[in-house]
Parts: structure tokens; C-alpha cells; sequence
């Protein structure tokens, strides 16, 4: 079981865990305030793991290691390189920041990152109910501790304890679904899982049960509703650097579990998960987008957009399966991978630029604080323009052709609930480009209240103006990252 092969598959893991060790003992003798040998090292360790998972997916194997606990297939090794990627950006976007706020004090950010990275890394491979439920726990225990950072912060403190508390009774639903599967199936391996309901001999209805209770604790990872309740306090209460490790990379581990579980575990039961994500995402972006609409904080605003983009990405999963057919799975969760990639690279910069606004002692949260942002900085408007534009789903940016390949997938089912339900998607995109717009009319036409040069470091300029670049070129070329995300599933659903 712990041969060659299997520790050969877990070296990106383990490199995260002894890194985070080993800087949580360094940055003991390191005194600056902005921790700036921390910071190097913890970049360099991240830079490593993207190289070794970017060189693993492209070499396109799939292996089993740890008596099938753990998978690394295309789509496995492609969502940790993104999401490895996307913790650098925030910490470079961050740091600034967070020394500004006391909250580089002994290395906490940077281990806790590579912690929560860890966290992600085990749920995104995880192959066996118990492997993916260890690395959701360890996700979310070092996102409480990081939403709590600033201790003498009423708002922090609040919002981590909603998000621990919340977090707590979702952790017990998704147990409580995995323990009926299991009992069952009488198996945690979700091969075997597979195996036993194709059988057809276990209870239809105990399955269903189990499968409810397990959908509503991912529900409540992804931040769908009616189990959104924590997105709105925790973006808004947690300082913005936690804010944006909370709303990025998290959430390609949440489409990767939903993918290892509803797809790999229980795709026979795809008719009954699918009525579920139907639901959830018909509210998600109807509730996102309206109540977006009456938000003056960004911060909130977005999180409220979090909720009606993920409702996309239900909306893209539940178009794999149609009359008992996965002829479309390929496409329709390779449009559903797409679409949170695009999102989670929006994001980054949108929360990089409100993070650049913000100074020692003043949160630039309120959509008044971006008023004339073009008069004091025309690149920085332009960048956050850009991603509004995506977010909006505006033409050429990525956000438009990510959910373009959405409706598409819906579309070529060909049922009618599907044709009907992207027309609706279309209708609540229209509403949810209202209050994007007007961010963008506050930092164009409004008189600027602060007039104070922007200043930023030429790290943080360098890769915010490369973020936002790659919105636009992903846009404009799309093909490239649509193709690696459909032949990621495709391989996926092949093994």
C-alpha cells in the first residue's frame, strides 16, 4: 500500500506539508514586519508545486496510489496548478496589506496558506470518502483561523465565528451522506461505490437519502442556495486578503469534490443530483443577482455575485447526463471547469485592485470609495473595468465565453426544461450586469473623493497587470483553455 508509486504520487503534498513546517519555524527568526524572507520562501515553494503539477498534467497518466485513496489524473493535476498559482497571486496581492494590519505576526498567512493549499490538494484527489471529508476539514479549519487573523477586529472575529459555526453544521451533513453511502454501499472507496449501485441491488431510497445529505454539504462548500447563508458576513467581515483566499482557489477544490463524488461515485444517480442542482441553481441566480443589486459594500456585492457565478456552474453540471445518456458529460463538465477557472481568475484581480485601494487604516470597500478611480489611475480603472466586464459576462472577455460554453452544453441536450432554463440564466446575467455597470460608472463619471496617488509594488503591479491581460487574451482565444478543460474530463471519465 505505501509503495514507491504511492509516495511518488503524493510529492507535491508532501513538499507543501514540510514547507509549512519548516516556514512556520524560520519566520521565528525573521523580524521584519513585512516578512519579506517568509514571503520569498513561501513563493519559491509554491512556484515548485505549480511546476511539478503543471509537468504531471501534461504527461497525461493516471495513477491510483494508497490502495485507490488517492487518484492523480489530467483534471486532478491541472486544478491543483491553478489553484497553487491562485494562493501566490493572493499573497503577493496581500502582503501589503496584510502588514499594514499586524497580520504577518509570526508567519500565520503564509503557513495557513500552504495548510488551507494542502487542504485543497487532498480534496481534490481524494478518490475514498474519508480522504476527500480530511482534506475539506483541513481546508476549513485554516480558513477559520484566517478569517480570524485580526483579533482586535469585531468584524473578523464575527465573521469567523458564522463561518465556524455554519462550516461545523455543513461538515456534519456531508459526514452524516457519506455514513449512509457507506452503509449502503459498505464501501468508502468510490470506485467500489460505483460498482455496488450499478449492481442494483441496494435500496433505491436509503441511497437517495444519503445522496440529499451529501449535496447539501457541498452545497454549502460551493456557497449555493439556500445554503449561502456565510458568504455575504465572511467576504465582508474578513479582512480582504482572507476575503480573496476564501472566494479563489477554494473554489476549484469544491468543483473538483462535486466532480469526484456526484461524477465518479454516483453517476447512476445522476437523475436524482441533477433535479437537486437544478433547483439550487435556479435560486443561486435569481437570489445572487438581486440581491447583489441593493449592496453598497463591493466586497458583499461580490459575494453575492459568488453565489448566482456558482449558480452557473451547477447549471453546467447538471447537463451531463440527459434521458439516462452521458454522451454530453465530457462537454458539459469540461464547460463547468472552464467557468470556474474563469471565475476564479476574475476575481483574483477584482479583489487585487479593491486590496491596492485600501490603505493603513482605511478599507476601500464601499462602491463610493472607487468614485473617479480613472483620474487617479487609468490602468488600475481599466483593470478593474476589465473585470467587471467579465464577471458581467461582457464580449470579448472570458467571462462572456465561459458562460457561452454553459448555454451551450444546455442547449445541445436539446429538452426543452434545458433550452428553457438557459434562457433564464441569459435573463439573470441582464439583471446582474446592472450593478457591475454601475462600479464602473462610479470609477468613470463620479467626481474622486480621495485624490491620493495609488503606489504599489512592482510585483504587485507586474502580475495584476498580467492577470487582467490574460482576461482579455482568454477572451479573445478561448480554445486553448476550453480544449485542456474538456480533454481534462474526458480522461477523467475514461478511467
Amino acid at each position: 500500500m505505501f509503495d514507491k508509486l504511492s509516495l511518488m504520487a503524493v510529492i507535491p503534498e508532501v513538499i507543501l506539508l514540510v514547507m509549512a513546517c519548516v516556514i512556520l519555524l524560520f519566520d521565528l527568526s525573521v523580524k521584519s514586519a513585512k516578512r519579506g524572507a517568509t514571503y520569498g520562501l513561501t513563493l519559491v515553494t509554491l512556484a515548485v508545486v505549480v511546476a511539478l503539477e503543471a509537468a504531471s498534467a501534461t504527461s497525461g497518466q493516471t495513477v491510483y496510489a494508497f490502495g485507490n485513496m488517492v487518484v492523480n489524473d489530467a483534471m486532478g493535476h491541472w486544478l491543483k496548478c491553478f489553484a497553487a498559482a491562485a494562493v501566490m497571486v493572493v499573497l503577493v496581492y496581500g502582503r501589503d496589506y496584510a502588514a499594514g494590519r499586524d497580520m504577518l505576526r509570526g508567519g500565520d498567512l503564509f503557513t495557513l496558506s500552504l495548510f488551507s493549499l494542502l487542504g485543497m490538494f487532498v480534496m481534490i484527489s481524494g478518490n475514498n470518502f474519508l480522504g476527500i471529508y480530511m482534506g475539506i476539514e483541513l481546508l476549513t479549519l485554516s480558513s477559520y483561523a484566517m478569517v480570524a487573523l485580526r483579533r482586535d477586529h469585531v468584524l473578523s472575529t464575527e465573521a469567523a465565528m458564522k463561518y465556524f459555526v455554519l462550516g461545523a453544521l455543513a461538515s456534519g451533513l456531508l459526514l452524516y451522506g457519506m455514513s449512509m453511502l457507506y452503509g449502503a454501499t459498505g464501501s468508502l472507496d468510490l470506485g467500489q461505490v460505483l460498482k455496488a449501485i450499478n449492481g442494483g441491488q441496494i435500496d433505491h431510497q436509503i441511497l437517495i437519502f444519503g445522496l440529499v445529505f451529501l449535496v447539501a454539504g457541498l452545497a454549502f462548500k460551493l456557497g449555493v442556495v439556500p445554503f449561502h447563508m456565510w458568504i455575504p458576513d465572511v467576504y465582508q467581515g474578513a479582512p480582504t486578503v482572507v476575503t480573496l483566499m476564501v472566494a479563489g482557489a477554494p473554489k476549484l477544490a469544491a468543483f473538483a469534490v462535486f466532480i469526484r463524488l456526484l461524477v465518479e461515485g454516483l453517476l447512476p444517480l445522476a437523475v436524482d443530483w441533477q433535479q437537486m442542482l437544478m433547483v439550487m441553481a435556479v435560486a443561486s441566480l435569481a437570489i445572487g443577482n438581486l440581491a447583489a443589486i441593493a449592496q453598497t459594500n463591493v466586497k458583499r456585492m461580490l459575494a453575492f455575485s459568488t453565489i448566482s457565478h456558482m449558480g452557473f456552474v451547477l447549471v453546467g453540471m447538471m447537463s451531463g447526463v440527459v434521458s439516462g445518456h452521458a454522451d454530453a458529460a465530457g462537454n458539459a463538465y469540461g464547460a463547468s471547469m472552464f467557468y470556474v477557472v474563469s471565475y476564479v481568475l476574475t476575481t483574483l484581480a477584482s479583489f487585487g485592485v479593491i486590496l491596492l485601494l485600501s490603505r493603513e487604516g482605511f478599507e476601500s470597500e464601499e462602491i463610493a470609495d472607487f468614485a473617479g478611480l480613472n483620474q487617479r489611475s487609468p490602468l488600475y480603472a481599466g483593470i478593474m473595468a476589465l473585470c467587471l466586464f467579465s464577471l458581467a459576462g461582457i464580449p470579448p472577455m472570458v467571462g462572456f465565453y465561459a458562460k457561452l460554453a454553459v448555454l451551450e452544453a444546455l442547449v445541445a441536450t436539446g429538452g426543452t426544461v434545458y433550452i428553457a432554463l438557459a434562457v433564464y440564466a441569459v435573463m439573470m446575467s441582464l439583471i446582474g450586469a446592472f450593478y457591475y455597470l454601475r462600479v464602473v460608472k462610479v470609477m468613470y463619471f463620479d467626481a474622486p473623493v480621495n485624490t491620493a496617488p495609488l503606489t504599489a509594488g512592482m510585483d504587485v503591479r507586474a502580475v495584476l497587470t498580467i492577470n487582467a491581460a490574460l482576461l482579455l487574451v482568454l477572451g479573445l482565444l478561448p480554445g486553448g483553455l476550453m480544449t485542456l478543460c474538456a480533454n481534462a474530463v474526458l480522461k477523467m471519465l475514461a478511467t
